[in-house]
Order: structure tokens, then C-alpha cells, then sequence
């Protein structure tokens, strides 16, 4: 009922919403009268403000059409490589008429970059794309608006989570012959899981494994976000925050956690500070500082558009990894597409570089959470791990703006580069798998020596 009771409430805003971008136009056009009343300005100002606080946020586009590599314009085509019903790989391929250039291009590293699920688009990591884009070929996965899903696609659930980053691995190993993955945020704990699955198979395991900010055992200094998912029941969840899709919505009937709940709770964690952002973009208009406003904008286009999450998905996230710890504990299973049930054992992880990163100043995933992937990992050799803490970021800056460009990403360049095979070296074949169908879903360490809590940068052999 809640579902339906905002989509009602957004239905009567929305008209008023863009009445007040109107008056806004309205009040700022210097070519007409109203511009020229006493007060245009601050009346401008607060419609605009008025508008943005009430107007509905789609889902933002990458907008990613050129990189500058080296002083070179490198033309940019994004396309959708595989389209899963709740998730789409997509690809960012790389065009340029240099033929030195090209050259570079097609002997650089290929990276899936697996984004969260966890409230907001992929497009959150736009930064991370661009970045990444001057010296590496770049997939990442775009997962879709549960409330756009119809019932008709079936359910998904964390197994299947880890079924599609296992799916996108081998498609891109037989593309390539093999790849990196980076997680950021909560796909640390599925990536690791789809990786180590693959390790206990005997199949091609990614060259590394870059897993920034996320929950790999979310024990270690818990924050606001860990300490709420401890303190409530399974129960608690499934009868708060679960809701079904209105009629309006190709999705609709689809038990999940809305989008709109998700928002209200990432501004509640920060209330002041948001308060102070849009007081500051109102005086920022008042004072025709342009260039501050956009910026708002811009923050803002992408952290109000948010996304419905399937419900089965969600709550089994918030069991296994924020109340019963399976992954540390050893005793999670995942249901792979056979319909088979495998132990997930990050010990069997052997061949694939291991780096952590962390932000200083993470108030989602706190220290030492993503760290803990290296005491699972305990075959793969110590030269192959490293972590590295940021120093001054929060958890969006491991990812994203100044301290992710200054700081992160050189590291994690270097580490990608040292688990690249040279030029012309043979990489193994991924292991073949037969193509089955999915059978029906059922209801549902040995440690290694603690690592520092920062390390440089090092140079490591090639895997």
C-alpha cells in the first residue's frame, strides 16, 4: 500500500514541479518582464529549487562519447553486449584514426567493472568508466530497475546475481582469453564468490581481482549501515521495507525494496549535510554562480535516481552477508545453473592477483571489511596480494572525483599491468561449460597473516 500511496503523492507533485521550472524560466529570462521585478532573482531561485526537490529522477545516461589518451581524442560507442532480464553487460568500445594510437588500444588490459546493486544506477560510477578508459577496454554491468522487470522474467535472487558475473567472466575470457574484474561496494562479496566457484570448477579464473570499499566481512568496524542490518530480524526487513510494484509499471506485482524507501534512507544517514547542499545551491543562483550550480545539478541528477531492488535478492544480501557472515564463515552455497548447490570456498582461488581498496574515511564499509578478502584467499601467493587504504576518502571518493583519479587509480593501473601477460604470451582457454537449463530454484579457514593497513605501490610478477 505505501507503494502506491507515493506513486500517488508523485503523480499529484509532478505537475507542480514543472510549474515551478516554468516560473523559474520565467523569473530569470532577462528578455521578458517579469525578469525585471524587484526580487526576479530570489523568486527564480526558490521555484528552482522547489522544482528539484519535487521533480521525479529517471535514470541518468553515461554520456561518455570521448576520452583524451595522451593528447588523442578517442571516439567512444557504447552498446549492450549481452542483455540478461535483470541486468545488461555493456561495452565501451573504443574508436580512433591514429594508427599508433589504435595500436596501444588493442594491446591494452580488458576490465568488468561489476557496479552495485544496491539503490543506484551503474551510471554512479560514470568517473570510474572514464578513467578507466585511457588505458584499459572496459565492460560493466548495468543492472535494471526491478519495478521494469515484468513477473513473467522469473525472480532473481544473490545466486543468480553470482551466476551472471560468472556468465559475463567467461564471455569476455573467450572474447579475449582471459580479463580483470573490479567490484566496488557490495559486489565485493558476490564477485569473490562467482570467482572462487569458478577457482573450485577448475575453470579460468580471472587475471586479478580489484575490490574496492565493500563488505567482505562486515563484522570489522561496523558502521551506521552494518549496525542497522544486525539490530533487525530477516523478519523485520521482509515486513518494512518490502513492497509490491504498483499496476502502472511493467514490473508490476513484483515483491521489492522501492527505490523511494532506499533514497530516504541515504539522506537520513546525512540530513544536515544535505539541508546545507541545497541552501548553498540557492545561494549560488542568488549570486549567478553558474558553474557551483551545475555542479549541484550534477551530483544530484545521479544520487536522486535511484532503483527498485527485487525483493529475494535483497533480503538474502542482507542474511548472508550483514547477519549470518556465511562468506567468512565458510558455510555459504550457492545454487549455480545446473541447480546444483556449491560450497563457495575463496581458499581455492589460486591464479588471480588480489587487490583491496579502501577509503580512510568510508562510512558505509568500514576498516578492514574489504581488507578481509586476503585472510579467505589463503592459495594465492603472497606476491599476488596488496591493499591499499586511500588517505582523506570517503566511499564515494575510492570511486569517484579527485582522491579516485589522484590516488586510487594509479594503483590500480599498476596492479592491473603487473597480472597482464606480455604481448604475444599465450593465456590459457577458459574451461568449457555445457549449456543446461536452469533447474528450479529450492527455498530458500584456515586464515592467512594479517596485512598491513596500507601498503605502496609494488611492483609484483606477472601472472
Amino acid at each position: 500500500m505505501l507503494y502506491q500511496i507515493y506513486e500517488t503523492q508523485r503523480s499529484i507533485m509532478e505537475p507542480f514541479s514543472d510549474l515551478a521550472e516554468v516560473a523559474a524560466r520565467l523569473y530569470s529570462n532577462p528578455m521578458l518582464p517579469l525578469a525585471q521585478l524587484p526580487g526576479a532573482q530570489r523568486i527564480s531561485a526558490g521555484y528552482d529549487l522547489l522544482h528539484r526537490l519535487g521533480k521525479d529522477y529517471e535514470k541518468p545516461v553515461f554520456g561518455i562519447h570521448t576520452v583524451d589518451v595522451d593528447g588523442v581524442g578517442i571516439a567512444i560507442h557504447e552498446r549492450v553486449e549481452i542483455d540478461k532480464p535483470f541486468c545488461e553487460l555493456r561495452r565501451f568500445k573504443r574508436f580512433s584514426d591514429d594508427t599508433d594510437t589504435l595500436a596501444r588500444l588493442k594491446g591494452q588490459p580488458v576490465v568488468l567493472i561489476v557496479a552495485p546493486l544496491s539503490g543506484h544506477y551503474a551510471t554512479l560510477l560514470r568517473d570510474t568508466v572514464r578513467t578507466m578508459l585511457k588505458d584499459h577496454k572496459v565492460y560493466i554491468t548495468d543492472w535494471k530497475n526491478a519495478r521494469l522487470v515484468p513477473l513473467a522474467d522469473g525472480e532473481f535472487h544473490l545466486d543468480d546475481y553470482v551466476n551472471y558475473v560468472q556468465e559475463f567472466i567467461r564471455h569476455l575470457q573467450k572474447g579475449y582469453g582471459n580479463c580483470h574484474v573490479i567490484s566496488v561496494c557490495q559486489p565485493t562479496v558476490p564477485v569473490l564468490a562467482a570467482v572462487s566457484l569458478m577457482a573450485s570448477r577448475g575453470e579460468t579464473t580471472p587475471l586479478s581481482m580489484t575490490m574496492m570499499g565493500g563488505p567482505i566481512d562486515a563484522r570489522k568496524s561496523p558502521t551506521a549501515v552494518n549496525n542497522l542490518a544486525t539490530q533487525r530480524s530477516f523478519e523485520w526487513f521482509e515486513n518494512n521495507v518490502i513492497y509490491r510494484v504498483p499496476d502502472n509499471f511493467p514490473g508490476a506485482g513484483r515483491r521489492v525494496y522501492p527505490g523511494f524507501l532506499q533514497h530516504t534512507g541515504f539522506v537520513a544517514m546525512n540530513p544536515d549535510r544535505h539541508a546545507s547542499s541545497h541552501y548553498d545551491y540557492f545561494k549560488d543562483l542568488l549570486k549567478g554562480d553558474n558553474d557551483s550550480a551545475e555542479a549541484h545539478r550534477k551530483f544530484y541528477d545521479e544520487y536522486n535516481a535511484v532503483l527498485d531492488m527485487d525483493a529475494d535478492y535483497y533480503l538474502e544480501t542482507i542474511e548472508t552477508v550483514f547477519q549470518e557472515f556465511k562468506l567468512v564463515h565458510g558455510t555459504w552455497d550457492v545454487q549455480n545453473e545446473d541447480g546444483k548447490r556449491e560450497r563457495v570456498r575463496p581458499q581455492d582461488i589460486q591464479r588471480s592477483g588480489l587487490l583491496t581498496i579502501e577509503g580512510e574515511l568510508d562510512d558505509i564499509s568500514g576498516s578492514g571489511q574489504t581488507a578481509a578478502a586476503h585472510e579467505l584467499c589463503t592459495s594465492i601467493p603472497k606476491s599476488h596480494h596488496m591493499h591499499y587504504e586511500a588517505k582523506g576518502a570517503g566511499h564515494y571518493g575510492i570511486f569517484s572525483g579527485r582522491r579516485w583519479r589522484d590516488m586510487v587509480y594509479p594503483v590500480v593501473k599498476s596492479f592491473i599491468l603487473a597480472h597482464q601477460p606480455a604481448a604475444g604470451a599465450p593465456t590459457p582457454a577458459a574451461k568449457p561449460r555445457p549449456a543446461t537449463k536452469k533447474a528450479p530454484r529450492k527455498a530458500v579457514v584456515k586464515k592467512a597473516a594479517p596485512i598491513a593497513a596500507q601498503r605502496p605501490v609494488r611492483k609484483t610478477a606477472k601472472a
